[in-house]
């Protein structure tokens, strides 16, 4: 049991750890550059269709 649980608690530190990395990522990461380099892409598609 105490294999199971010690492994189920590494497991869960692990993708709690990554979850954070992610959503830090997010939050810090320029948005508004990245909206930016994709809007002209989007604007072409419409205007195509």
């Amino acid at each position: 049991m105490k294999f199971e649980s010690l492994m189920l608690q590494s497991l869960f530190g692990a993708c709690l750890l990554i979850c954070v990395l992610v959503v830090g990522a997010m939050l810090t990461s320029p948005a508004a550059s990245v909206a930016a380099s994709h809007a002209p892409a989007a604007t072409a598609t419409v205007s195509a269709s």
